[in-house]
């Protein structure tokens, strides 16, 4: 039986729309169904496209950190399995982690430890790695705990940084590997191929060597999804 996914998002909503393309992809291979999107943004535009694909959408709308009764709730009535952060910038309440422990995930667009904690998103991130100078930053899939992006860490993918490149360009790279690692990862945790308990040496959950990473993106080389899915062991 498949997992039923709750993705929750704050913005547009593309990296909603690349699991939800991979998942159409792999058709009844998928691991999951996404049943449920939700926003703190009544004009995110991932309830746009919820609506497009006729997913159910809800506002959980907060000044601060959501309500964990009513979000529990909401998780309960749609019989959620699976919670997906693509782009989620509010804090889970930690009755729901205790609740969803190892299976509640997140996307960052970094390779953490590094540049992540509070107030690390967007291009706050992607600025942060230039200054300091770093030559390589990362796609990082992780289990999410009661910290910001302190949870164990599933999958990571190496992205360049170029001397040329600034937040702009540095995020729409690191954007480009989001689409391709999150949803594969997604699909590999939904299915049940890679757990919490998953031990971390095993290819699901490998930090994969930078220099093949290097040449592909350094190309945009088409083979780097098929690159992907072999590091991961789709």
């Amino acid at each position: 039986m498949r997992s039923r996914i709750a993705v929750l998002a704050s913005g547009g909503g593309s990296n909603l729309q690349a699991i939800l393309e991979y998942f159409e992809r792999l058709g009844d291979r998928r691991g999951g169904d996404v049943v449920l999107v939700v926003s703190d943004r009544a004009n995110a535009g991932a309830l746009e496209r919820a609506s497009r694909h006729r997913i159910m959408a809800s506002v959980h709308s907060t000044a601060k950190q959501p309500d964990a009764a009513k979000l529990g709730d909401l998780f309960e009535h749609h019989a959620v399995d699976l919670v997906v952060l693509a782009g989620y910038l509010k804090l889970i309440p930690s009755e729901v982690v205790a609740k969803y422990n190892g299976r509640i995930m997140n996307v960052h667009p970094s390779l953490l430890p590094a540049f992540g904690g509070p107030g690390m998103y967007g291009q706050r991130v992607h600025r942060a790695v230039i200054e300091a100078g770093v030559r390589v930053s990362g796609v990082t899939v992780h289990f999410v705990d009661d910290v910001y992006d302190r949870g164990r860490i599933i999958a990571q993918w190496p992205v360049p940084v170029f001397a040329s490149d600034d937040a702009g360009t540095l995020a729409a790279r690191v954007l480009r590997v989001e689409h391709l690692v999150f949803p594969r990862v997604v699909d590999a945790v939904a299915s049940g191929r890679t757990t919490f308990d998953t031990p971390p040496a095993t290819t699901t959950n490998a930090i994969v060597d930078a220099r093949p990473a290097f040449t592909l993106l350094s190309h945009e080389d088409p083979r780097l999804a098929e690159n992907i899915e072999l590091a991961l062991g789709c």
